[in-house]
């Protein structure tokens, strides 16, 4: 929402000063400099990046709309979801936690949080570890290296569209002067008609220029820096999970082991100690919206 919202402050910004100072707004409307600009800066990407990354650029671009997931009440319903996994284990042993590992999508615990399920790395990166501890016997300091390499790993994978858009970002001012090139190669060929016409091409020219700085820093560069965000938060909830299935496996409680996770949380979106405990004791999983002013 808030992308949204900074998108329109740009545009009126630029525009509403342009108008002021009674600058003709059509001759901004170039679409044969944007068609170069744009198709040009596209195909950069395409050339730089395999097919993967591409689609991973254009999902993230989109997921950027709807603002970040881990909230204050994704939060909370994780750390519920971590204390009914610990609670099961504690009450029933390790091994009756097997077949929840194995088919989490079929699991009691599990499929009460739909949303967990839906990350299926995520999934696999909780899941997996409590299955080299219970089955390989595994020691805690090795599962935490394994953790850590985990993160590395989709840390390095969420980057690389981001990257890319960065790489994009870079390349818009040059391909703006390539435009404006073009143009001007362009009104040098018509250089022996009325001014009014050359005059045109030389402002068609010039809105180039100004397409590719004003698309490198008041759009794509800024998308790209909330993308970076976006995967922070990403790192943070991996480093949550596994403060509190690492606190577990040592023999923590359940409750102090989601206590060890709750505290791992950002300050920003972590829920209070009454907040978490009213959850995990069968309490409403999450905060009530506040009402719509």
């Amino acid at each position: 929402m808030f992308a949204i919202i900074g998108i329109v402050v740009v545009i009126g910004a630029i525009l509403g000063g342009y108008l002021m100072e009674k600058g003709p707004l059509m001759v901004l409307v170039q679409p044969a400099e944007l068609l170069i600009i744009g198709g040009a800066s596209l195909g950069t990407v395409l050339i730089a990046n395999p097919l993967p990354t591409v689609i991973k650029l254009f999902k993230g671009i989109l997921g950027i709309l709807g603002g970040s997931k881990y909230t204050q009440a994704s939060y909370l319903e994780s750390l519920k979801m971590l204390s009914d996994l610990f609670q099961f284990a504690r009450k029933n042993g390790l091994p009756k936690l097997e077949a929840d590992l194995d088919e989490p999508e079929k699991s009691a615990v599990f499929s009460k949080y739909p949303k967990f399920l839906a990350d299926h790395h995520a999934v696999a990166f909780v899941c997996d570890t409590l299955r080299m501890f219970i089955s390989a016997g595994a020691d805690p300091f090795d599962l935490d290296q394994m953790m850590e390499l985990d993160m590395e790993v989709h840390h390095h994978e969420t980057q690389e569209p981001t990257a890319a858009l960065a790489t994009m970002a870079d390349s818009l001012p040059g391909l703006g002067i390539v435009a404006a090139v073009l143009g001007i190669v362009i009104t040098m060929g018509a250089i022996g008609g009325p001014p009014e016409q050359i005059g045109h091409k030389v402002a068609a020219a010039l809105v180039g220029t100004f397409l590719g700085i004003l698309m490198c820093y008041g759009f794509i560069g800024p998308i790209a820096a909330n993308l970076t965000k976006i995967n922070e938060a990403d790192g943070q909830y991996y480093h949550f999970l596994r403060v509190g299935v690492l606190a577990f496996i040592k023999g923590s409680s359940p409750m102090t082991a989601v206590e060890f996770a709750r505290r791992s949380i950002p300050s920003s979106v972590r829920p209070s100690f009454k907040e978490m405990e009213t959850a995990c004791r069968g309490g409403a999983a999450a905060p009530a919206p506040a009402a719509a002013a």
